[in-house]
């Protein structure tokens, strides 16, 4: 027994090509829904922008955002102003104890360099070698920024890091160094 037949009007006035899958959203080739868009006649898909942050010609440098406003700058850049606020104060009160001393910020620790601890570092103090290296002071950008929920955070954290690693490396409390530490 074979399959009952169409009648030769059956799907008249409509061309789909055989490729296109059923229930596409594809307009018909006769229809008089616009086409234009992406290639192959398909229309032009616009971004996901859910949980993307901004987007478009505000978010982006350019006139409407010049690179002096906060908009422009990155997360990266931010941070950095975060550690550069926070070396600044402490750079006015223990000025001669941290003369010398470099402040850096890396993405993510080294896996290489042996940290000693079971967690993920957020910061490290890299003692001077006795040659021309000075002491440096490492803030590790990335895990700080996946414990913060918000900017104001986020600058409490960076503080909070700096001066747990200059407590370290000065050999002190980090509330001899900062008397609002851990104030939230």
């Amino acid at each position: 027994m074979s399959a009952p037949e169409a009648p030769d009007d059956a799907g008249a006035g409509r061309s789909v090509p055989p490729t296109d899958p059923p229930g596409s959203s594809l307009p018909a080739a006769d229809s008089a829904a616009p086409t234009a868009g992406g290639p192959n006649g398909r229309p032009a898909r616009r971004r996901d922008r859910h949980g993307r942050g901004m987007r478009g010609p505000i978010a982006t440098r350019g006139p409407l955002a010049p690179s002096g406003v906060p908009i422009a700058r990155s997360r990266a850049e931010r941070f950095d102003e975060f550690v550069l606020d926070a070396v600044e104060e402490l750079e006015r009160r223990f000025a001669t104890e941290l003369d010398g001393v470099e402040f850096a910020v890396e993405d993510v620790p080294d896996p290489r360099r042996d940290h000693g601890l079971v967690d993920i570092p957020l910061g490290a103090v890299l003692a001077s070698s006795g040659r021309d290296e000075p002491a440096r002071i490492v803030v590790y950008r990335r895990p700080i920024e996946l414990r913060a929920v918000g900017v104001t955070e986020l600058s409490e954290l960076v503080h909070d890091v700096v001066v747990e690693q200059v407590a370290d490396l000065l050999g002190l409390g980090p509330a001899d160094i900062d008397p609002d530490y851990g104030e939230e």
